[in-house]
C-alpha cells in the first residue's frame, strides 16, 4: 500500500483547516497508508493570543496523530524532515494558508530531500496581506510538485508567482460530519427557543472586516419590511468587545427606522465548539455570506452539508461553488439592496424544496472522494 504523509492543523486545533485536514485524512486512509503529522506548537502565544485548542470535542480525532511540529524551532523542523525522509513517502501533502508557515515549510522541503510534494493551498496569500507576504509565499511553495486549489482565482494567483504550476482546481468539499444528531428544523429551532413561522437566516464564523457583516446587517431593514417575521443569527467569534460593539452600535442605529430589529438580529459570540454548529444549520433557512473579499468558504460547504442554500458575493472562489439560481444566489459585494432582493426572493418564490433538491443533486461534485480522485492522478 503506498504511503501518505498529510501534515497539517488537526483536533484539538480549532478551526475550519483543521476540520478540513482530518476529513481528507479520513478519505485518504481508505486507499493509502496515511501518517498524520501535525504541530506541537502551531503559532507562539506572542503573535497568536487566543486559545489554539479545544478538547471538548473530538468528533474530528485522528487517532495516533504525531504531533511533533515546532514551526519556530528550525532543530525541531529539520529533524522532522528527516524522520519524514526515512519513512520514504509515495507523497507528502501539506497544508498551505499563511505565510507564517513558510520559514517552517521551506526548512522542511529543503531537508526532507526530493519528495512527490503537494500544497493544498486554502489561501495562497493571506485574506490581510502584508509586505514580504508574495515573496515568503513563493520562496516555499515554489518546493511543490502539485497544488490544489478551490478556487479559479486562487489558481490566478499561484500562476503569479509560479510560471507553469501543476495545479488542480476542485471544489472545497462538503463538510456534512457536524451532522451528529440529524436534528430536524424543528427541533433545532426549539432549542434555540426560534418559532416555526420565523424566517431565519445564518451568519457563522470568525467576524473579520472583509466578511462584510456590516453590509448584511445593513440589508436587515428592507428585508424586515418586505418578509416581515425574520431572524438574523450571527455565531461567531468577534475577537474583542470593542469590535463587537461596533456591530451592536449599527444595529441600533438602524433600529430607530425599523422598531424590532435589535431583538430580530441574535448575536452568539464566541468560538462554536463542533456539536453545537448542527443546531444553527438545522434551525436557518438560508446561510448568508456577504463578504466583500475571499478566496473560498468552508461555511458554503458546511451549509450544503445541512441541505442549506446559501446568498454569497461575487468575489473570490464563492461564485464556482454556488449555482444562482439553483443552490442560492450570487450578489454583487457590498450592495446592501442586492442583498436584501436575493433573500427575499427565495422566501417569495418558495424555493426551498427545489434548491434543497439542487444541492442533494451536486452532491459528488462536492465529495471527499473527489477530493481523493485528484490526488490518486499524482500518487
Amino acid at each position: 500500500m503506498k504511503k501518505i504523509i498529510l501534515i497539517g492543523p488537526v483536533y484539538p486545533y480549532r478551526g475550519g483547516i483543521s476540520h478540513y485536514t482530518g476529513l481528507m485524512y479520513r478519505e485518504l486512509s481508505k486507499h493509502y497508508d496515511v501518517e498524520m503529522l501535525s504541530y506541537k506548537m502551531q503559532y507562539p502565544k506572542i503573535l497568536f493570543k487566543k486559545e489554539q485548542r479545544d478538547y471538548k470535542n473530538d468528533s474530528f480525532k485522528i487517532d495516533e496523530t504525531n504531533f511533533m511540529i515546532n514551526t519556530a524551532n528550525p532543530f525541531n523542523i529539520i529533524r522532522t524532515a528527516n524522520y519524514i525522509k526515512k519513512k520514504k513517502p509515495d507523497m507528502v501533502i501539506i497544508q498551505w494558508w499563511h505565510p507564517y508557515f513558510a520559514p517552517c515549510y521551506f526548512l522542511l522541503a529543503k531537508f526532507m530531500g526530493k519528495q512527490n510534494l503537494t500544497f493544498v493551498c486554502h489561501n495562497v496569500f493571506p485574506h490581510e496581506r502584508f509586505p514580504l507576504d508574495k515573496k515568503l509565499t513563493r520562496l516555499t511553495l515554489k518546493n511543490g510538485k502539485h497544488f490544489i486549489v478551490h478556487a479559479k482565482e486562487e489558481e490566478a494567483e499561484l500562476r503569479q508567482i509560479m510560471p507553469n504550476p501543476d495545479c488542480r482546481v476542485t471544489p472545497h468539499p462538503s463538510y456534512n460530519a457536524f451532522c451528529f444528531e440529524h436534528m430536524t428544523k424543528a427541533q433545532a429551532r426549539e432549542r434555540l427557543g426560534l418559532s416555526m413561522d420565523e424566517k431565519v437566516l445564518l451568519f457563522f464564523g470568525f467576524v473579520r472586516p472583509y466578511k462584510g457583516l456590516k453590509h448584511l446587517i445593513a440589508a436587515m431593514p428592507k428585508i424586515k419590511e418586505q418578509l416581515g417575521n425574520v431572524k438574523l443569527l450571527i455565531v461567531g467569534e468577534f475577537g474583542n468587545a470593542e469590535y463587537k460593539e461596533g456591530y451592536v452600535s449599527q444595529i441600533k442605529h438602524l433600529a430607530l427606522s425599523s422598531p424590532g430589529l435589535e431583538a430580530d438580529v441574535i448575536i452568539n459570540d464566541g468560538y462554536m465548539p463542533d456539536r453545537e454548529v448542527e443546531k444553527y444549520f438545522a434551525a436557518c433557512d438560508m446561510v448568508v455570506l456577504p463578504y466583500e473579499s475571499a478566496t473560498q468558504s468552508g461555511i458554503v460547504q458546511i451549509a450544503y452539508g445541512f441541505g442549506k442554500p446559501v446568498t454569497v458575493t461575487n468575489v473570490g472562489g464563492l461564485p464556482d461553488v454556488v449555482s444562482d439560481g439553483r443552490t442560492g444566489y450570487v450578489a454583487p459585494p457590498q450592495d446592501e439592496k442586492a442583498l436584501a432582493e436575493a433573500v427575499v426572493r427565495y422566501f417569495a418564490e418558495d424555493k426551498e424544496a427545489e434548491f434543497t433538491g439542487n444541492i442533494a443533486a451536486e452532491a459528488y461534485r462536492f465529495s471527499w472522494e473527489r477530493m481523493g480522485e485528484v490526488v490518486e492522478q499524482w500518487i
